[in-house]
């Protein structure tokens, strides 16, 4: 029987070894046989079930609902409900990847024969590109009214709002490297104005002044300036934002 190390079977899977050994720690993925030298070695089952806990994990899935599935009696039909779902979720970010190649090879092939590419063909499917992720949270009807809204306005209007949006994050930035708690009154105050924000977008919760979905909604944002890279980005750092999700829940939990 073919058996692999710690160090092999990481390299192969495309993760770290103290990944692998986290597992273990766990009891997530047990290794077939411990050596003498300490070597932990795995066969084909481990590697079959790796490959199970390395899909439901791209999901989003947590590790301990990840052993639950695949130890529960039913796990057949549950992993396969969970991985209908991921690949549902695959083939949206594929057409939304697939609208920015388009605008890519658009910009591409105007600038080579010396035109000017068109700024809505160009902007078509970058602003977009958290619709995967705005329908899995708060469905498709919500995404369709903000994307009616955003097409609705001209280019001008739509680099206005972007400018007045990224001074919005630009001062979580602020605030931060000033020294400010999250739940300080200047935090504070910028998270209310943050969240009135929000209400001017249609198909958010807080446009429609549901105030139960609304701070559901921002727990969600929160969750997502602290995981996506993309907004660590947009923030200026991952610190600022984790200090504005961090006052955005403050804000939630203890409405001014």
């Amino acid at each position: 029987m073919m058996e692999w190390t710690v160090h092999e079977l990481a390299e192969r899977a495309g993760i770290s070894g103290r990944t692998l050994r986290h597992y273990h720690r766990i009891g997530l993925l047990e290794p077939d046989r411990v050596g003498s030298n300490g070597y932990r070695y795995y066969g084909p089952d481990a590697v079959a079930r790796l490959q199970r806990i390395l899909l439901l994990r791209d999901t989003g899935m947590p590790l301990a609902d990840i052993a639950a599935v695949l130890d529960a009696p039913e796990t057949p039909t549950v992993e396969v409900e969970v991985l209908e779902a991921h690949l549902t979720q695959l083939a949206e970010d594929r057409a939304a990847l697939d609208r920015r190649i388009s605008a890519v090879e658009h910009t591409l092939q105007m600038r080579r024969e010396g035109r000017e590419p068109r700024v809505d063909v160009m902007l078509e499917g970058f602003n977009d590109r958290y619709e995967a992720e705005v329908v899995r949270r708060w469905g498709r009807e919500a995404f369709d009214a903000s994307n009616r809204w955003w097409h609705a306005k001209s280019v001008r209007q739509q680099r206005d709002w972007q400018a007045s949006a990224q001074a919005l994050l630009t001062r979580w930035a602020e605030i931060h490297e000033a020294g400010h708690t999250p739940g300080s009154p200047v935090a504070r105050a910028h998270a209310a104005n943050h969240v009135a924000w929000f209400a001017d977008i249609p198909g958010t919760p807080t446009h429609a002044g549901d105030a139960e979905r609304s701070a559901a909604m921002v727990r969600g944002m929160a969750d997502l300036y602290e995981t996506n890279p993309d907004f660590h980005q947009t923030f200026g750092s991952p610190e600022a934002a984790q200090f504005a999700a961090g006052a955005l829940r403050i804000h939630v939990q203890h409405p001014a």
